[in-house]
C-alpha cells in the first residue's frame, strides 16, 4: 500500500487498534519477541500513527524512532507525542530505501514485510533493518501468516476483519483485509503473497541468522477463553525474529 492509500485510511487505522486481537495476540507476540528492552535504541519500521512506537518507548526504550511512508500516519503519531510526550521521534520516508546514521540495539516491524510483491523488494526491508542494526542486534515484529490460506479457515468477522486470498497462491498474489471497527467504519488492506522459502532466502541474503517464524501467542490471561480458539487454530498472523551476529 502507497503512503496516499494510507492517507486516506489514517484514522480508521487508528482506531482499528482498539480491537481486542491487537491486545490480547498482536501486542503479547510482539513484546514476547522485543524481550527485555529497557535502555535500548529502537527503530520501528512501518509505525504507522506509532500505536505501537509509544508502547514500545514505554516499556523502557532509551530511545525510539518511529519511520513510516504516510504522512497522514506520521502527523497523527506526532500529534499524540506532542499531546503526552514520551520521546518518541518520527520520520516520514520510504522505508525501503531508509539509512541511518546511527546503528540501532533492535529494529521493530508490524506488517511491513507482507507489502513486498517480490523477492527483491521483501531483500530491500530485510536489507534495511539489517543495516540499521549493531552487532547482536534483533529484527522482531509480525507479519501476515503466509502458511495460513484463508480459503482454509472459518471466517474471522468476529476478531474484527475478514482475510481473502486465491485458493492457489502465487508470488505476489493479493491477500486483502478487510477491517470493521467497533464503530463500524470499515477499510481494506492489500498484502501480498510470498513462500516461505523466499522470506527465508531474504533474510540468509541480507546476511541475519536465526530467523524464524514465532507465535503468535495468546496472552495467558485469555488461556480459558475459547473465543479465541479459531484465531489460535487458523492464526491469520504471525511473529518473527532475526538476528544480527
Amino acid at each position: 500500500m502507497g503512503d496516499k492509500e494510507y492517507d486516506d485510511i489514517a484514522g480508521a487505522y487508528k482506531d482499528s487498534k482498539q480491537l481486542s486481537f491487537r491486545k490480547y495476540i498482536e501486542e503479547y507476540t510482539l513484546f514476547r519477541l522485543l524481550g527485555d528492552i529497557r535502555g535500548k535504541s529502537v527503530l520501528d519500521l512501518a509505525c504507522g500513527e506509532g500505536f505501537y512506537t509509544r508502547k514500545i518507548k514505554q516499556a523502557g526504550a532509551r530511545s525510539i524512532l518511529g519511520v513510516d511512508i504516510s504522512s497522514e500516519m506520521i502527523a497523527l503519531a506526532r500529534k499524540q507525542e506532542e499531546k503526552r510526550p514520551i520521546g518518541c521521534n518520527f520520520l516520514v520516508h520510504d522505508v525501503s530505501n531508509l539509512a541511518l546514521d546511527e546503528k540501532k540495539d533492535v529494529v521493530s516491524a508490524a506488517y511491513l514485510l507482507n507489502y513486498a510483491k517480490t523477492a527483491s523488494e521483501l531483500l530491500q526491508f530485510c536489507e534495511v533493518a539489517f543495516d540499521s542494526l549493531t552487532s547482536g542486534g534483533i529484527f522482531v515484529g509480525f507479519n501476515d501468516n503466509i502458511a495460513a490460506n484463508p480459503n482454509f479457515a472459518p471466517s474471522f468477522r468476529k476478531y474484527g476483519f475478514e482475510k481473502s486470498a486465491s485458493k492457489v497462491q502465487k508470488e505476489g498474489d493479493v491477500i486483502r483485509y478487510t477491517i470493521t471497527n467497533g464503530n463500524g467504519t470499515a477499510f481494506s488492506i492489500n498484502n501480498f503473497y510470498l513462500k516461505p522459502e523466499t522470506y527465508s532466502w531474504a533474510f540468509k541474503t541480507a546476511g541475519f541468522s536465526n530467523f524464524s517464524w514465532e507465535g503468535p501467542f495468546l496472552n495467558p490471561n485469555q488461556k480459558e477463553n475459547s473465543f479465541w480458539d479459531t484465531f489460535m487454530e487458523y492464526a491469520p498472523l504471525i511473529g518473527f525474529k532475526a538476528t544480527k551476529k
